[in-house]
């Protein structure tokens, strides 16, 4: 998945919203003013720059993912027990790399309102 891939994704998930509060260079991706994901360009130890996301994702899960993948690092600039960062880098699988998407945007979705849960939900089914 590349960062033009990965941008459609973010941005097709319902009622979100593209930003730059951190300054150009800096996607932050929002749904009901909550921030979910990030998508920037950055070298990482000195190297060629490359894409990279920040998603939200559960305790556990997210040291799981760090083991699995050495594409996957602790949030940079972000909780690392509850955010990691993805390196865009081609070794993880597009349907995996999506999976991480849906699970920061609704782990974020869960803390909303009841009603505004009940809304984006029926239009994450409709999609």
């Amino acid at each position: 998945m590349d960062q033009t891939q990965a941008h459609n994704y973010l941005l097709n998930k319902p009622q979100t919203k593209v930003e730059q509060p951190f300054g150009e260079g800096v996607d932050v991706y929002k749904v009901a003013g909550k921030m979910f994901a990030t998508l920037t360009l950055r070298a990482i130890d000195d190297g060629e720059p490359m894409w990279q996301m920040n998603l939200k994702c559960d305790p556990d899960e997210a040291q799981a993912l760090r083991d699995i993948f050495s594409a996957v690092l602790p949030g940079y600039h972000m909780d690392k027990r509850l955010w990691n960062t993805i390196i865009l880098d081609g070794s993880i699988p597009k349907g995996e790399v999506e999976r991480m998407m849906d699970n920061s945007y609704l782990l974020v979705v869960a803390k909303l309102t009841k009603a505004k849960q009940q809304e984006l939900l029926t239009q994450l089914e409709q999609r």
